[in-house]
């Protein structure tokens, strides 16, 4: 999907999926994974409130693993 825009949503569905599969032993390349992801979500489909906020999620679950414990708190209040 490297070769699409910005705009497809196979790319930003698959940004996605890569982010949350690496959160299970990669976690430190998840991160700006799932944060591309979350800015492309934020700017082209703003209106899939779901889905933003089950990427706003996987970044607070992935900064809780890497002791970010901070940041994730923050990002978790504003998902829930």
């Amino acid at each position: 999907y490297l070769g699409r825009p910005e705009t497809d949503g196979f790319r930003c569905n698959a940004m996605g999926i890569l982010g949350d599969n690496l959160c299970e032993s990669r976690i430190e390349e998840a991160l700006p994974v799932l944060e591309a992801s979350l800015v492309l979500r934020r700017r082209y489909w703003p209106q899939d409130e779901d889905l933003v906020l089950a990427t706003q999620a996987s970044i607070g679950s992935c900064l809780n693993d890497l002791g970010r414990l901070d940041e994730a708190l923050v990002l978790k209040r504003e998902v829930y």
